[in-house]
């Protein structure tokens, strides 16, 4: 292998582990997925948290609710708000145990990941 094209596998090889460690791995998680869909278009009752919140992954610019990107809420933190309101964000109540769980871990995974 010539020595510009060993320089370009290497290059290569760290782009890859770098998006591999900066980026969630959707397709390997479904809850991670599940909670994406959940902030992005909400489920019966309740509404899109993207209508309120900002957060890059999912492409939202509500200006209602807090930056979810700068605040970088931990899952616990998240759970606790969605099951019990917070400021104008009221509870929902409406939503499973597993439905709170995935959507928690998606907005902390994709937050928590970003430096």
């Amino acid at each position: 292998m010539s020595r510009m094209n060993m320089r370009s596998a290497t290059l290569a090889a760290a782009a890859l582990a770098w998006m591999a460690f900066a980026a969630p791995s959707f397709a390997a998680d479904p809850a991670l997925a599940q909670g994406r869909q959940i902030f992005n278009n909400g489920v019966a009752a309740v509404p899109a948290c993207a209508l309120c919140h900002t957060l890059k992954d999912a492409g939202s610019t509500g200006q209602i609710g807090p930056n979810l990107d700068e605040l970088k809420p931990d899952a616990s933190r998240i759970a606790r708000v969605i099951r019990s309101g917070m400021g104008p964000m009221p509870a929902f109540t409406a939503l499973t145990d597993a439905q709170v769980a995935a959507l928690s871990l998606y907005v902390s995974t994709v937050t928590q990941s970003k430096p």
